[in-house]
């Protein structure tokens, strides 16, 4: 007789796994989700998590080719937390909090330490930004998926008050302050790879742009998450709208949060970190396309009313934000970024 795990899939692999999550799931709790894992859905309760009249936003997301770094490199303990910034930095943006989290695992062949691994950072990540992880899916899919290969994608729920929604009230004179990144995020590592490729460096070498880390190990760098400064913010009343700066970087991101007839004008230069320097120099990428791939050192632009007081709230969050530009009246036509200053990315 033949059996399904003979074919490739091993059901018990699969029960192990779910064992190893619960006890990193329970550590994700929070007000309003009802029961655990196990069930064929996930249940969450808007009214015992303080909301009134609430607009649900969600948000789905994956890590690109950045997954291919954690999988030549064996580092898959950040990943998951990679996965769930993508997700949730987008639900903040929309002046929501995030709710609960579920996650699609899925492989050629479950290898369930490594899987544990991941979901372990995809619970630390919901732990950083008080979000519940209530579930998920494992798929094993042999023949899908190279040997020791895997995908991930997120997803996040959360809710604002509809009062609260965000964008609004953005008008010319807003400061457009930046929050920095943590590195390269998990965005734009098809083009990484490429440069790491054409130095002929190995993961495991040491890297050029950071002291005592291995190459692999710096470019694993996780996604900031920056969902508790910017509530913050937005609960003072000090926030009209924000960005947040992944794939298009600047030039593709900004716009999507300014109304018609207002555009974004960058004033004030800034030094990337170095690994923006180093790609940069590395694979012989020309300013305006570094601009339009990675984030260059700024996760989250946020457009604020008065400047001063946003800087001093966010600093208060941990934050070291820096002056941008200001949001400025168009000419006409969408929306757009004005790079009246361009960031350093020579030192």
């Amino acid at each position: 007789m033949t059996t399904y795990r003979e074919a490739g899939v091993d059901i018990l692999a699969g029960d192990a796994l779910v064992e190893r999550i619960k006890p990193l799931a329970a550590t994700t709790q929070r007000r309003g989700v009802m029961g655990g894992l196990g069930g064929f859905g996930a249940l969450f309760d808007l009214k015992a998590a303080g909301f009134a009249d609430p607009v649900l936003v969600s948000s789905t997301d994956g890590v690109g080719t950045k997954l291919l770094v954690a999988i030549e490199t064996g580092l898959h303990d950040t990943v998951g937390i990679d996965l769930v910034a993508m997700c949730v930095n987008d639900l903040v943006v929309q002046g929501a909090e995030p709710l609960f989290f579920l996650d699609y695992f899925a492989s050629g062949k479950l290898a369930v330490a490594d899987a544990a691994r991941v979901v372990a950072g995809i619970a630390e990540g919901c732990r950083q930004c008080g979000c519940a992880l209530v579930g998920g899916e494992t798929a094993e899919m042999p023949g899908m998926y190279a040997a020791g290969h895997y995908d991930l994608a997120g997803f996040a729920v959360g809710a604002a008050e509809r009062a609260d929604l965000l964008p609004a009230g953005v008008v010319a004179g807003d400061a457009l302050l930046g929050l920095p990144s943590s590195g390269v995020h998990s965005n734009g590592f098809s083009l990484v790879r490429r440069v790491v490729e054409g130095a002929g460096l190995a993961w495991g070498a040491p890297a050029p742009f950071a002291p005592g880390m291995s190459l692999g190990a710096a470019l694993m760098t996780p996604t900031r998450l920056y969902v508790h400064p910017l509530l913050a913010l937005h609960r003072a009343g000090l926030l009209h709208a924000a960005a947040h700066i992944t794939g298009g970087g600047l030039p593709g991101n900004l716009p999507r949060v300014l109304p018609a007839g207002l555009d974004a004008a960058i004033e004030h230069a800034w030094t990337p970190p170095a690994v923006f320097a180093w790609l940069a120099s590395e694979g012989g990428i020309a300013d305006a396309e570094m601009l339009s791939v990675f984030n260059c050192g700024i996760g989250m632009v946020v457009v604020v009313p008065d400047a001063d007081r946003a800087m001093a709230a966010l600093a208060a969050r941990g934050e070291t934000p820096v002056l941008l530009g200001h949001v400025v009246t168009s000419g006409g036509g969408d929306p757009a970024v004005h790079m009246r200053r361009m960031p350093d990315f020579r030192g």
